[in-house]
């Protein structure tokens, strides 16, 4: 181990949420496109609050303030909320509460979009004699070197490990944060990721970093985002939650992709173009292989059951 080599997960904390930190000197839509960048996604989300009745809506991770700044004028009788570690973004319409912190009681939907992939773990490897070892990295270089033995519950239910190599990210640190998150709402909760099962769990992890809208090498120095993908099995249990893929969630709020009949080119092709231009986003928004792929974690509180209906 060098001198200057912390935890995977101290580093990680720093890297993102620290003094200077990525997420407190960047907007993600500086470096990479998710659902809430495109707009035809705001009205699947309204869509949610009218059928949750929300009389408040937290978008947790809400970067610069594009889901709620286009949720808007689409439920403008709704309280909203935006919690992020970056200030305020300039324009965001004075409606719209900022706060670092989650509210205490959220009486309507939380939501959270590509958040948790941002949550820091453990990380940790198997040994050449076959012992878990905790990792731990250069936040300097991201040189990495094994630690000292660890030994988790988690990891024996739904990361096991046994070959010499094999790595995880402990996924317990995501469960019990999003756990906290959900305790405190009466009516929905919904995170958003890309994530994976207990069968098809990656052996050598899957933390990766990007910058500039491209992949780049995984180095918690605060320059880049640091992400791994959701146990998201793991983080259903813990809550009780429903998952569905972003695509048949899309689906059931009406967002099929499909393009508009081609006789409405003839008898208004402004609104054609309006309508095919929609169409596009739908189809990113479903795409296999993209943000399709997604999985939704919805959690009622209410338990109404709201979601499908």
């Amino acid at each position: 181990m060098t001198n200057r080599a912390v935890p995977w997960r101290r580093a990680w904390e720093s890297a993102l949420y620290g003094d200077g930190g990525f997420f407190r000197s960047s907007r993600p839509a500086e470096h990479f496109r998710t659902s809430a960048h495109v707009a035809v996604f705001a009205e699947a989300i309204a869509e949610v609050v009218r059928r949750c009745d929300a009389a408040t809506v937290v978008d947790l991770g809400a970067g610069g303030g594009e889901l709620l700044a286009a949720l808007r004028p689409l439920v403008d009788d709704v309280e909203m909320i935006g919690v992020e570690v970056a200030d305020r973004p300039l324009g965001l319409p004075d409606s719209i509460r900022w706060s670092a912190h989650l509210p205490d009681h959220i009486d309507g939907l939380l939501i959270a979009n590509e958040w948790l992939d941002n949550i820091p773990c453990d990380v940790v490897e198997v040994d050449g004699v076959g012992i878990v070892r905790e990792i731990c990295v250069d936040p300097a270089t991201g040189i990495e070197s094994l630690g000292r033995p660890y030994s988790s519950a988690w990891l024996d239910r739904w990361w096991p490990l046994r070959e010499p190599g094999e790595r995880a990210e402990v996924g317990s640190s995501r469960d019990d944060v999003w756990a906290e998150a959900v305790a405190r709402v009466n009516g929905m909760a919904i995170a958003i990721d890309y994530g994976h099962f207990r069968e098809d769990r990656q052996p050598f992890g899957t933390l990766r970093s990007y910058a500039q809208g491209r992949e780049i090498d995984v180095v918690p120095d605060g320059s880049r985002d640091v992400t791994a993908h959701v146990a998201v099995d793991s983080v259903a249990a813990a809550v009780g939650a429903q998952l569905v893929r972003q695509r048949t969630a899309l689906s059931q709020r009406g967002l099929d992709g499909g393009r508009p009949p081609i006789e409405l080119a003839h008898t208004d092709p402004a609104a054609y173009v309006r309508a095919l231009a929609a169409a596009g986003e739908v189809g990113e928004l479903i795409a296999t292989g993209g943000l399709g792929d997604f999985w939704w974690i919805v959690t009622d509180t209410s338990g109404h059951g709201r979601l499908n209906t």
